[in-house]
């Protein structure tokens, strides 16, 4: 890693709780036809540049996670760490990967923030509503919801349970995150859907006219 990104990923802007992201960017676009749908642009931006302008003034610094080449992402700045769990393409190796990232490089840090990297219009105050939840709750876990649907990819993730999602990644091959996700307390924290639901996803094409719509309805600006 060099200097220019490990202050990146330990800048902490002024009231963020000391909490990394790692944005999930592992995914392929099959329905895109391939390639990174974080890469594709909604009004002249790319959907991970979103995503990081939406979550860095919350965290206490962020990490990508890709597999393959980290090259093509590094116009961004952030640390790219790949799954370190063979053969196990899905989001709980991504998070396992964020977890031991953190104990090997931020052992004050107790837990991680998880976002899906094709997810533009996530919510200025998701860190900061999961963790007091998570608080309030006395929860281990806690994740993202809207429209009654919960978010298990949009989420924050106790450091210390990261010997215990190997075991079940490796020994077990539980792969959904919600089978996991319920072995432990957890607090789900839901958003309104209007004006939108700040979760959405872009999985199709059709889903990138409708995020073009949406971010002119949001207002988002550049940050």
């Amino acid at each position: 890693m060099t200097d220019a990104t490990s202050r990146d990923a330990r800048a902490t802007p002024r009231g963020a709780l000391d909490i990394p992201g790692v944005l999930l960017a592992g995914g392929l676009a099959r329905r895109m036809g391939g390639g990174d749908k974080p890469m594709r642009t909604i009004a002249g931006r790319t959907i991970l540049d979103r995503v990081i302008a939406r979550l860095k003034p919350q965290c206490n610094g962020l990490i990508l996670n890709a597999n393959g080449d980290p090259a093509r992402f590094a116009a961004f700045g952030l640390p790219v760490i790949a799954d370190g769990v063979a053969d196990f393409p899905g989001p709980l190796a991504g998070i396992l990967a964020a977890l031991d990232w953190a104990a090997a490089n931020r052992p004050d840090v107790k837990l991680v923030l998880s976002a899906a990297g094709d997810s533009p219009f996530l919510p200025r105050d998701l860190v900061s509503r999961l963790h007091g939840a998570l608080e309030a709750e006395k929860a281990e876990l806690a994740v993202a919801a809207s429209d009654g649907q919960s978010h298990p990819v949009i989420g924050l993730w106790s450091v210390a349970l990261r010997d215990q999602l190997r075991h079940a990644l490796v020994v077990e091959d539980i792969r959904k995150i919600d089978r996991w996700t319920a072995r432990y307390k957890l607090a789900t924290v839901t958003w309104p859907t209007s004006p939108l639901d700040p979760f959405f996803n872009a999985n199709t094409m059709d889903d990138i006219a409708e995020a073009e719509r949406l971010a002119a309805l949001d207002g988002e600006q550049p940050s």
